[in-house]
């Protein structure tokens, strides 16, 4: 029977070999984030109210509708793959292109999933962790829901028969999605670096915490806490609600 490490994979020590090389990726990612990422997120954040904020973030949570209506229904879900297929109907055009959440007055919550958990529920193992160039914490399992979740992506679809408008718009698309997850998570990966005695561990024990919640569906239910972790551009959504709650 597949059991909880079906889900989360290696939760343990990082041979040798492996943690030199992610130490490398996560140092060359830290300054590109020091010098980079984080002064354009404080930029973003100086010249533009939490309003406006709060709206392109809106209008990217909805751009990610089918892709949780594709998982979903892989996941065995189709009244929720169905609601989600609503939601970006009913954000698309009552909600100004998803600038607004109408659909929650509808009744129709927001159900975010993508096809690293669908894997998770198919017990497929989450493999070693990993740190990626750019994209940060990820595994072997993460990395192909990544890939696959870009072929749900509405933006890649509407820009797929012109590659050079394509390039243009999925580049631009992937910039401001950064920028916009990187100023929501700005105080919380302030205080998480000044608290951590080695931000490297913090980081990696976070990011294993959060996968080990992607439960097999042969698994039993678990009541164990985990923290909203998220720290992959491709993946940017509400940043830690969890750990912000407390």
């Amino acid at each position: 029977m597949c059991g909880t490490g079906c889900a989360t994979g290696n939760a343990g020590g990082e041979p040798e070999a492996l943690e030199s090389y992610n130490r490398a990726v996560f140092n060359f990612n830290y300054q590109f984030d020091k010098y980079v990422l984080k002064p354009v997120a404080e930029g973003y954040r100086a010249v533009t109210p939490q309003a406006v904020r709060n709206r392109v973030s809106s209008i990217i949570a909805n751009l990610k509708e089918p892709i949780s209506a594709g998982n979903l229904l892989l996941q065995g879900e189709p009244v929720d793959s169905m609601a989600s297929v609503g939601r970006f109907a009913l954000n698309s055009t009552l909600g100004l292109a998803g600038m607004f959440d109408v659909a929650e007055g509808f009744g129709l919550p927001q159900k975010k999933t993508d096809f690293n958990e669908t894997l998770a529920k198919w017990c497929v193992p989450s493999g070693p962790f990993i740190v990626l160039p750019f994209l940060g914490p990820s595994s072997p399992r993460a990395l192909t829901g990544m890939v696959v979740d870009y072929a749900f992506d509405p933006v890649f679809w509407a820009t797929y028969n012109d590659a050079n408008v394509r390039a243009k718009v999925n580049y631009s698309y992937a910039a401001i999605k950064a920028v916009s997850m990187r100023e929501a998570a700005l105080d919380l990966l302030d205080d998480l670096e000044r608290n951590s005695v080695d931000f490297y561990a913090t980081m990696r024990s976070a990011y294993i915490q959060n996968q080990s919640k992607l439960r097999c569906w042969k698994d039993a239910d678990s009541n164990e806490t985990t923290y909203d972790f998220d720290f992959g551009i491709e993946d940017e959504d509400e940043i830690f609600d969890e750990m912000e709650a407390e």
